[in-house]
């Protein structure tokens, strides 16, 4: 296949369009089934360069969560706790190691993750495919699928999912153009490999780092490569567990990445994990009456009786103050960023969720600055003297 007709570009308004090669050759991908459309096909692309970074990099089976350009969560397959897979609604699954990592890329961030585009590092198993069919998405990339894996995905949407396979072996030019108001981008593709040996310029007066640290801050390096900037990413046990995409200001990334972290440790805990949830509840409620929950916006939701929507009892409100000291025993946390940290508010932001390690590329004028706080909070701190932009 040469190129491929889409049904319109980024708006219904914005057509003809069309994906081929500018070299004429083939295009190093199959549509399986459905019709993939421009946005899609954007997420397709970074998400499995990310994908095939990460299992590069942590030599483990890797998946990512896309919307809208940038990962809403990414993963590999390391061991899930007993709560995190209840957390993540598969606790009544077999997971495949490919579906586990799925199970954590999708969990990280559900509500984000709602109408994903998903990336698989390996060939789409049966198990995989089970946890995807229960799912809201709207497509997949893989480099291959197993012939009853590819038949649960064909009977998701109507029998309209997007299904992508793509040659594993395909590598792009080295140099990569972009037309922006008509005028034409040139520039060398982003080659840079990220591994352990990114993490070697320690600049902190702690310079233990364990090996889940590195692992995850792996993790957080690769998700940033692939992530709208200015962008930051928080880690832990194997995952990304906040994405902080596309501000203009590096100190509302870490924060905003910062409390979809904190959200994430707060679903571990036994008020949420307890919550009296009505049997036929569906789990796109379920995720958005959580997230309801934790936020201020729970008192009204007790005071409009709204509860009896969802929950068989009344629950008792998880409160600030419980909020807060909870939050306050989480710790190892990792936390990347795509360029430097300019001031110390940026830790002093991290410490509150319970970040221990932190990589960033170094190179600021108040380094110094950013360095004291780590130190006064006992992080590690690695400069890897690498910027990871990506628009």
């Amino acid at each position: 296949m040469k190129e491929f007709v889409l049904k319109y570009g980024c708006n219904p308004n914005q057509k003809p369009a069309k994906i081929f090669m500018k070299d004429g050759k083939d295009l190093p991908i199959e549509i399986l089934n459905g019709r993939p459309g421009y946005i899609n096909l954007l997420d397709a692309f970074n998400s499995y360069q990310l994908v095939k970074e990460l299992k590069e990099a942590c030599n483990l089976p890797a998946a990512a969560s896309f919307k809208h350009v940038s990962p809403a969560g990414a993963a590999v397959a390391t061991p899930m706790s007993d709560t995190l897979k209840k957390m993540y609604f598969v606790n009544d699954l077999e997971l495949s190691p490919l579906a586990t990592a799925y199970a954590k890329a999708r969990g990280a961030d559900r509500m984000s993750s709602y109408g994903d585009f998903i990336a698989l590092s390996d060939e789409c198993d049966v198990q995989t495919a089970n946890l995807i069919k229960r799912e809201v998405s709207d497509g997949i990339i893989a480099p291959s699928y197993s012939p009853e894996a590819l038949e649960i995905l064909k009977s998701k949407k109507k029998g309209n999912y997007a299904i992508i396979k793509i040659d594993e072996n395909y590598k792009s030019e080295p140099i990569e153009t972009k037309d922006v108001f008509g005028i034409t981008f040139s520039q060398n593709r982003n080659e840079l490999v990220i591994n352990r040996d990114s993490l070697t310029n320690i600049v902190s007066e702690n310079k233990e780092f364990t090996e889940e640290a590195k692992l995850d801050l792996m993790i957080a390096l690769i998700t940033l490569k692939y992530t709208q900037s200015n962008s930051v990413c928080y880690a832990k046990d194997g995952q990304a567990i906040g994405v902080g995409a596309g501000q203009q200001s590096r100190i509302h990334c870490t924060r905003l990445a910062g409390n979809k972290a904190d959200i994430w440790h707060l679903r571990q805990s036994d008020k949420v994990m307890n919550l009296p949830f009505k049997d036929d509840i569906r789990r796109p409620d379920r995720d958005n009456t959580i997230d309801v929950y934790i936020s201020d916006e729970y008192e009204d939701v007790l005071k409009d009786g709204e509860w009896q929507k969802y929950f068989t009892e009344k629950p008792e409100p998880f409160t600030k103050a419980e909020q807060k000291e909870y939050l306050s025993k989480i710790e190892n946390v990792s936390l990347a960023s795509d360029a430097f940290f300019p001031f110390g508010d940026n830790i002093e932001r991290a410490y509150k969720s319970g970040v221990k390690y932190i990589a960033e590329p170094g190179g600021s004028i108040r380094d110094d600055h950013v360095i004291d706080t780590c130190n006064k909070y006992d992080m590690v701190l690695a400069f890897t003297g690498e910027r990871l932009f990506h628009h």
